[in-house]
């Protein structure tokens, strides 16, 4: 695995340390957040952020917790991510603090920033795109798609991707045609894919190993989420 860099953020009195996989060649380059699930920076998220670096792209695995929140810290990560997201002003606003972060790396070219997340990081990124900030896209994958504060009509100027499981108990059907009214709502640039057999965690290939009803890998699945990531990153951001 490609080793990272640390990139270090200090927001509402809390030391975040995110980790950055950097492209050959000089700079600057597009960058892509990538933010982690509810359990803190694991091995897929490093690994996603390797495999973006090889496609071009500054990918900065974004710490939304303290300390750079390994996944191994499981109760020490269970406690943050309680508190995050029992605070809906402190999850945006943090979101935001990470894409101002990133857009000011001198590696980054800084009106193309981007931002996928997994889980916990697929509802962060759909609050980025919800606060308006001048993101080229965010693709949120099995995500919580809900929030008391959805997107303002055309708030939002780059594209919206949402992968999603039909048989995730955390994202409902009812909640991805909520999100997809939301979208259709706002004007915003839109796709939502719906894979009737996958359920949450899909894209990880670790999820079965929690042992938890209505998490599991699937292999096609992630195949395909990740070819149309890649496309649409390809279009929005290197064009």
């Amino acid at each position: 695995m490609q080793e990272l860099i640390p990139v270090y953020l200090e927001h509402d009195g809390t030391v975040l340390t995110g980790q950055a996989a950097m492209p050959k060649g000089l700079g600057p380059f597009p960058a892509v957040m990538v933010m982690h699930n509810a359990l803190g920076i694991g091995p897929h998220v490093r690994e996603v952020a390797g495999r973006l670096s090889a496609l071009g792209y500054v990918a900065v695995a974004t710490d939304m917790y303290g300390g750079g929140a390994p996944a191994s810290e499981f109760a020490a990560n269970t406690a943050a991510f309680e508190r995050i997201t029992g605070n809906p002003d402190l999850l945006r606003d943090r979101v935001c603090a990470w894409f101002e972060r990133v857009s000011g790396m001198v590696e980054v070219v800084p009106d193309r920033v981007a931002a996928i997340g997994f889980c916990f990081g697929g509802t962060c990124v759909l609050e980025l795109a919800r606060s308006g900030a001048p993101a080229r896209a965010v693709v949120s994958y099995h995500g919580i798609l809900t929030s008391d504060r959805p997107m303002r009509a055309a708030a939002f100027p780059g594209a919206v991707q949402a992968w999603c499981g039909a048989q995730d108990p955390y994202a409902p059907l009812d909640h991805i045609e909520g999100l997809r009214a939301e979208l259709e709502a706002a004007g915003a640039n839109y796709t939502i894919t719906t894979f009737g057999d996958a359920a949450h965690g899909f894209t990880d290939p670790a999820a079965d190993s929690m042992g938890r009803p209505g998490i599991a890998y699937n292999a096609m699945a992630e195949r395909i989420s990740w070819a149309g990531t890649v496309a649409m990153l390809d279009s929005v951001m290197k064009a």
